[in-house]
């Protein structure tokens, strides 16, 4: 019994963190979570390691987007329209999972944790070349949004290109049981979003994506026998992304994409020499 509570609790612990973290950079938490249980559970199906992800990403997504919403720093018109051309992707590589082994799995994910790092680190040098919100154009989408602590933001993206990406997103957060986030956020703000009103969108978009993976696993089965600890690490998430979202305020928007690349980094290399 005593081994039982510490262990809900080191789950508990789990969610927590994060939790935190991916709110924080609006990635979920899954790209986090997801090398930790290929690490402590090497015998772990892929279908059933992503299956308890994109459970703590839902639950942490949702909980994180509630918190976004009270801050204003959701483009609700933009997410609503990047989660449907999400769900296809989404859906398709979740099946996918079933069909790969744990190795190919493996090195599939630290390869992509390190292409996404860099493409982070890159946006970083690159600085700010986002278009401004009279950038000509008949396929760029304008946006003027207010967050709730008065900081406003009036700018412009290339609206195809953005539904292209979604659909890209879709299909690696189901397949890598990341949440997408961790693409979705350099993503926006490659297209254009100020990295603030980024990481938010994206995380209203995960609430969305993740809803229909994790209903799919269910169906697969995936999370036979790995409820509990589906639902605890979620538990804990869900106070973590509270305070994931409080100190979105307090962080600046470039440290937010250095602290993104550098957990992909850890997260790509763990898995690679190790996984």
């Amino acid at each position: 019994m005593f081994i039982q509570i510490l262990t809900i609790i080191g789950y508990l612990a789990l969610g927590f963190a994060v939790g935190t973290f991916g709110t924080l950079v609006g990635a979920g938490g899954g790209f986090l979570l997801t090398p930790v249980l290929l690490l402590l559970f090497p015998d772990m199906s892929p279908s059933a390691v992503t299956a308890v992800s994109m459970t703590t990403v839902l639950f942490n997504s949702a909980s994180g987007s509630a918190a976004y919403a009270r801050l204003k720093r959701i483009d609700f018109k933009t997410g609503l329209l990047f989660a449907v051309t999400v769900l296809p992707g989404t859906l398709i590589g979740t099946w996918l999972t079933t069909l790969v082994s744990r190795d190919l799995f493996n090195t599939i994910f630290g390869a992509f944790m390190l292409v996404f790092a860099a493409v982070i680190i890159i946006k970083s040098r690159m600085g700010d070349r986002s278009a401004p919100y009279g950038h000509p154009g008949r396929l760029r989408a304008r946006r003027r949004l207010t967050a709730s602590d008065g900081i406003e933001a009036a700018f412009s993206f290339h609206l195809p290109l953005g539904i292209l990406i979604s659909f890209g997103v879709g299909f690696l957060s189901g397949f890598l049981g990341i949440g997408g986030g961790i693409v979705h956020v350099p993503a926006l703000v490659f297209l254009g979003f100020p990295a603030h009103f980024a990481t938010a969108t994206s995380h209203f978009v995960l609430a969305c994506s993740s809803l229909s993976s994790f209903i799919l696993h269910l169906a697969q089965g995936a999370l036979s026998g790995h409820m509990v600890m589906a639902f605890v690490i979620a538990a804990g998430a869900v106070g973590g992304a509270q305070l994931g979202a409080h100190l979105s305020q307090k962080v600046k928007g470039s440290w937010i994409m250095i602290l993104l690349a550098a957990a992909l980094v850890l997260a790509g290399v763990r898995i690679l020499v190790w996984g």
